[in-house]
């Protein structure tokens, strides 16, 4: 008993709920992470995709098991009418507005692509599009309501 009398004890716990705001800026992050990745593969000449595992009916015994699938990443960048090369955030179907009618990011060139995504990445960490993300996720449960 006297090694646990030299570690500082607490009455601290575990949450067992991530706050709403904290899993949507997750969210994105995760998806902030996966363009990123897209973009290197990008300059790389590779293939990037993300792995998901899906339940599908097993034909022989009836029964279910799962199967890993490849998941399609669209990038969110794109060619203006300009041709300059911007990038929206998506937060699921919806593009959130970064600024006042302001939903792109105007990036110089594709070597410039994860450089843009790591700041946004850390804008969302840091909380500055909050309300946007709060803005778009309402937009999409509205969407399954009508």
């Amino acid at each position: 008993m006297s090694n646990l009398n030299t570690l500082k004890l607490t009455d601290a716990k575990k949450p067992t709920q991530i706050p709403q705001v904290l899993q949507r800026r997750n969210k994105l992050i995760k998806r902030i992470w996966q363009q990123a990745e897209l973009a290197r593969a990008q300059q790389t000449g590779t293939s990037f995709s993300v792995k998901k595992f899906r339940s599908v009916a097993d034909v022989e015994t009836g029964g279910r098991k799962q199967v890993e699938t490849d998941v399609r990443v669209k990038p969110w960048w794109f060619v203006t009418d300009n041709g300059k090369l911007a990038i929206s955030v998506r937060y699921g179907s919806k593009v959130l507005e970064l600024g006042k009618g302001k939903f792109a990011v105007e990036v110089g060139t594709e070597k410039d692509l994860v450089k843009v995504l790591d700041v946004i990445k850390t804008a969302v960490s840091a909380g500055e599009l909050d309300t946007a993300i709060e803005n778009a996720a309402t937009k999409l449960r509205e969407g399954f309501t009508k």
